[in-house]
């Protein structure tokens, strides 16, 4: 089991309030990923939930429990930091081992857990390794295993991959998403990419200044977001907001357009804008338009074969059925 609740929790320090009361529900074998700018209290909630840091006020529930005075070490629960915090002078075996032999496990029990984690994390054949001796994507791996021996109710990750380069990133990216499937278990992850919690979650939580702004599956976020932040930060590249007369004409403060559902001509539409930068990647081109209706360019996603110099005059056609609108206060009109 690993069903996490919190009811009312909130963070303060001092007198500055980081983390607003808030509630949130975790259900059992759910990947959860927390996304947001840097501050927005991600990583202070995942260390409440692992009791590394203390709530001001409210209670924190794993499996139907109280576990808010728990302290981390009986919460049940294995956190991955950033850092490996791998022993160097230790094999891979011996740092795999290491919870089990503080736990003071039996040298078989060890052992069984040991090659299972190693079976899991094809790590099988690098166990009599030093951290030394492995990649930056190996080394992580060690430190996954050694959460993964101790049989936790969830699992927590703060921002596993941020040291790892993109290639590395993206395979252990799905690495994990495959770990998730093959213990089916409580994993909740931190991270500021939203790239990998499009791709990763079940459920993402989209954070800004420790307030919750919308929880819901990666779809529902990115074809319904709750607000104008939400709509901003979820999608890569992110959501085209215009705000001004054009945004009046469809009864709203703010309209927002995804790149990918705006038709571009360079005959006729009904905004009419020239061409600056484009990003050519392939099987996709996102080009970069300074256009009429706002003052900041709007990004249009086209395919990959369409080659527009710079400067070129073009015409843009939003699609209405993908048009969302925002009022005032940035919430969302249905």
């Amino acid at each position: 089991m690993g069903q996490i609740t919190l009811k009312q929790v909130s963070k303060s320090f001092g007198d500055v309030e980081v983390i607003p009361p808030l509630d949130l529900k975790i259900d059992d074998g759910e990947f959860v990923v927390f996304v947001g700018p840097s501050g927005c209290g991600k990583s202070t909630l995942l260390r409440l939930i692992a009791g590394l840091e203390d709530i001001s006020d409210g209670h924190i529930e794993i499996d139907g429990k109280d576990a808010t005075d728990v302290p981390p070490a009986k919460r049940g629960l294995a956190m991955v930091f950033q850092s490996y915090a791998l022993y160097p002078h230790m094999s891979v075996r011996k740092n795999i081992a290491f919870p089990l032999r503080m736990a003071k496990l039996d040298k078989a029990e060890q052992d069984r857990r040991v090659k299972q984690a190693a079976d899991v994390l094809n790590l099988t054949d690098y166990l009599e390794r030093r951290p030394g001796q492995l990649s930056g994507g190996q080394r992580q791996r060690v430190a996954i295993g050694r959460a993964i021996v101790r049989e936790p109710a969830a699992f927590l990750f703060d921002e596993p991959l941020s040291n790892l380069d993109a290639a590395l990133r993206v395979g252990m990216r799905l690495e994990i998403s495959e770990l998730h499937k093959r213990l089916d278990t409580t994993m909740i992850y931190v991270t500021h990419d939203q790239v990998e919690a499009m791709t990763m979650a079940d459920k993402i939580v989209v954070l800004q200044a420790g307030v919750i702004e919308q929880v819901g599956s990666p779809l529902e976020l990115y074809q319904r977001p709750r607000n104008t932040f939400v709509a901003g930060f979820i999608g890569s590249p992110k959501m085209n907001l215009i705000e001004g007369p054009e945004a009046s004409k469809h009864d709203a403060a703010t309209i927002g357009i995804r790149p990918e559902h705006i038709e571009l001509s360079q005959t006729d539409g009904p905004w009419k804008g020239t061409v600056g930068v484009s990003e050519h990647l392939g099987s996709d081109t996102f080009f970069h338009i300074q256009c009429n209706v706002s003052p900041e360019p709007l990004t249009v996603r086209a395919t990959g074969e369409l080659d527009l110099q710079y400067g070129a005059e073009v015409y843009l056609t939003p699609r209405p059925e993908h048009l969302h609108r925002f009022d005032r206060n940035g919430l969302r009109i249905d």
